[in-house]
């Protein structure tokens, strides 16, 4: 259970002077590793490659490794004993899933060994003004995934979303009571943005977390979502971004 879970002291450190140093970082120091889903989602992986993934965020004791609901429990297997999470993608990658689908997807996950839950919601709702079938569902899905003692991540797809769109969806992630905000899936027509940290961080009112993903390549570019209110990098570059 994720609150039962152990954190053991990273071995790498990177260290940082932000501009806003009462920002982010009080003694102006991070442990990187701790911020970054070590990610692969793409159609074609096989298992050789997934547990390639679960040994780099072994040896980097990444947050977690984020993978599709099929590979859930061979992922919970391969990081048994270790500080690192299992992550799940749910509804992914289109959110076009009926609420049930997401739940029971969400229930199995959860069962196979998965600490953390990342949902895609149904954008087209959002758009249309259907504010209220969003926050339903996210509701739904938080409430599974809090019974267990798993955390939940609301992937938003912030390419498709006006400011007003992203005022009303910040309100019913907080409404419904998910842990985490996400910007992206990787399979819209961009990732994240800074613009995208600043207009969550301007709607959010409560202490809701926030992950950016897509795009996230380099360590430059990790440090300044960080450095912008990101608790969370989903990010398949992550070696990349440790080691600069």
């Amino acid at each position: 259970m994720l609150s039962q879970l152990t954190f053991a002291k990273a071995p790498l450190k990177i260290f940082w002077i932000s501009k806003h140093p009462a920002k982010v970082f009080k003694e102006k120091k991070m442990e990187l590793n701790k911020y970054i889903d070590h990610t692969l989602l793409k159609p074609n992986a096989v298992e050789s490659e997934i547990i390639t993934l679960c040994k780099e965020a072994k040896d980097y004791h990444f947050a977690s490794v984020c993978v599709n609901p099929c590979n859930v429990a061979l992922v919970k297997k391969e990081l048994a004993g270790s500080d690192v999470m299992t992550c799940s993608v749910i509804g992914f990658p289109f959110g076009t899933q009926t609420t049930a689908v997401k739940c029971s997807e969400t229930e199995q996950a959860i069962n196979d060994g998965a600490h953390e839950i990342d949902m895609v919601i149904n954008i087209g709702k959002l758009l249309e003004g259907n504010t209220s079938y969003v926050e339903k569902e996210i509701a739904q899905l938080a409430s599974i995934c809090h019974a267990k003692k798993a955390h939940l991540k609301v992937i938003v797809e912030t390419c498709y979303l006006s400011e007003k769109d992203v005022a009303n969806v910040c309100a019913a992630v907080e409404n419904a009571g998910a842990d985490f905000i996400k910007t992206s899936t990787g399979y819209g027509s961009r990732g994240a943005s800074l613009e995208d940290i600043a207009l969550f961080k301007k709607y959010l009112k409560k202490d809701t977390k926030i992950k950016a993903s897509g795009g996230i390549r380099n360590r430059e570019d990790a440090l300044k979502y960080i450095d912008a209110g990101c608790t969370r990098i989903g990010t398949s570059s992550g070696i990349k971004i440790i080691n600069g």
